[in-house]
């Protein structure tokens, strides 16, 4: 067992060799190795991450949604929405990030890998709740987050910060009811004051 993290290098060729046609990015940014692959490939390219020989990772750590639709101020022209998963070797002391671009921007739909990691299950839960992305496979895929009979999905670039609708307690009816959101939208911005001198180190 490596007592050591082995170099960027050597992780993008295991990986390179692992996973082969299938690789169609690979890249270190500050010592972080990311794989790109397509989504039709992901549950088969995910059993051979966890089990090739030079790879072994048998830990998905992390698994989040992104919306890149305001992604470069307007001028991306990408898929909208992708998946970033994090894996990691305790055998190989290594780590490797997956970044996933999905098909369609209407309805984003990934394969899930709860049955090669079972970490992925409440992750993946959490990404369809927040960001509409649906995992294929999924044996439960219900919010996880949000409240029941929720509307939308809150990480969305394009969902309302106040929300569509608001709850409360109704002690007349004595239950939770609800109700439009009846917050005006605003935008505060706020009023900076300092004194003459202010951060002069003299």
């Amino acid at each position: 067992m490596s007592t050591y993290a082995v170099t960027p290098a050597a992780i993008e060729a295991a990986v390179r060799a692992a996973v082969g046609d299938k690789v169609k990015a690979l890249s270190t940014t500050f010592d972080q190795v990311e794989l790109q692959v397509s989504a039709a490939n992901w549950l088969d390219v995910a059993q051979v991450l966890r089990d090739a020989a030079g790879c072994q990772f048998e830990q998905l750590i992390d698994l989040c949604g992104v919306d890149y639709s305001e992604y470069g101020a307007g001028l991306y022209e990408g898929p909208r929405f992708a998946v970033v998963v994090q894996l990691m070797s305790i055998a190989l002391n290594q780590r490797l990030r997956v970044k996933l671009f999905l098909d369609s921007d209407d309805f984003p739909i990934l394969s899930s890998v709860a049955g090669v990691w079972s970490s992925a299950s409440w992750l993946e839960r959490e990404a369809f709740d927040l960001y509409g992305i649906v995992f294929e496979g999924h044996t439960d895929l219900r919010r996880i987050l949000t409240d029941y009979g929720f509307i939308g999905h809150p990480f969305r670039k394009d969902f309302p910060l106040s929300g569509h609708v608001e709850m409360r307690y109704d002690a007349e009816q004595a239950r939770v009811v609800y109700q439009p959101v009846s917050i005006e939208p605003r935008e505060i911005t706020p009023r900076i004051i300092r004194e003459e001198h202010y951060g002069d180190l003299h």
